[in-house]
């Protein structure tokens, strides 16, 4: 128990008591009330999970918005590779994929 309080435990627990009483004494006298703080927190925390959403939603409407143009593209390119690659192979390009002639 000391090796994961550092130290006696009983000691540790009243230090964290004091320290407890004057920040909470501190945070009194600036207005604070421990309930604004836990509902600070929760504000914080939604923000956070929404903002994190809202990035994935405009993640896939940057991804949508590209892929309109990139896929059709491609597509058309690698049609038009097959079409002149077939047509090129019929006319003597299997010789021109062979590796050249070792030099002696």
């Amino acid at each position: 128990m000391e090796r994961f309080f550092g130290g006696n435990p009983a000691l540790v627990l009243l230090r964290l008591a004091i320290l407890s009483l004057i920040l909470g004494m501190l945070l009194a006298a600036l207005g604070f009330s421990p309930f604004e703080i836990v509902e600070s927190l929760q504000r914080l925390a939604n923000y956070i999970y929404n903002m994190g959403f809202r990035a994935i939603e405009e993640f896939g409407r940057y991804f949508m918005l590209g892929a309109v143009l990139v896929f059709p593209i491609w597509l058309i390119a690698r049609v038009l590779k097959l079409m002149t690659g077939s047509a090129s192979r019929g006319r003597g390009a299997a010789e021109a994929d062979l590796p050249p002639p070792p030099r002696h």
